[in-house]
């Protein structure tokens, strides 16, 4: 079988190994675990690179990438929704340890509270907030229009103001500097 050839996985500076950090932060808006989210971003990588003929020169290969991750995902929820109930982990089977440093679960809150937002929310605050992508490219990537984009990020950042207690966004990086992309990148 022969390999195809596209200029955007050749080379020792592959731009697709690159992107991997982008990856799993992104993926980390649908799992909290790091190992399913890492598990997405490897099912991630292994569709890319067998549809990497179908990769359009001259697009963003950052935005193919995540729009592949979204489809993923959805298709793991539609496929779960007809899956008997009880196989989801349960919450007594995750164990957790109480932060000692006031700063690491002013952290573990933050990351809580973003945790809790609705998967939409979520991953444009992601998107915009924490990767950076513009309001244009997460609008291609989560397949919307850029006003609902603009609106899923006021939502979501109204609701973890509300959910932390905080009057406001920057008061809450000054006095505690915990929205950092640690929480959902990881260290593996």
């Amino acid at each position: 079988m022969e390999r195809p050839t596209h200029p955007e996985v050749e080379g020792d500076n592959c731009l697709i190994v690159s992107l991997i950090p982008a990856l799993r932060a992104f993926a980390r808006t649908f799992h909290s675990d790091p190992d399913s989210a890492d598990d997405l971003v490897q099912e991630t990588l292994t569709k890319a690179i067998a549809n990497i003929d179908k990769y359009q020169s001259g697009t963003r290969m950052k935005s193919w990438l995540f729009t592949i991750m979204r489809n993923t995902f959805y298709s793991h929820v539609t496929a779960r929704r007809r899956e008997a109930p009880g196989m989801m982990d349960d919450a007594a089977s995750r164990l957790t340890t109480e932060a000692t440093q006031e700063w690491v679960s002013r952290g573990r809150e933050v990351n809580d509270a973003i945790q809790r937002l609705p998967v939409q929310q979520k991953e444009v605050l992601v998107l915009i907030g924490v990767l950076g992508v513009s309001y244009d490219e997460a609008s291609r990537i989560c397949d919307c229009a850029m006003g609902t984009v603009k609106s899923r990020l006021n939502r979501a950042r109204a609701t973890l103001l509300e959910d932390l207690g905080e009057g406001s966004a920057r008061a809450l990086v000054e006095q505690k500097n915990v929205l950092t992309t640690e929480y959902f990148v990881g260290d593996k």
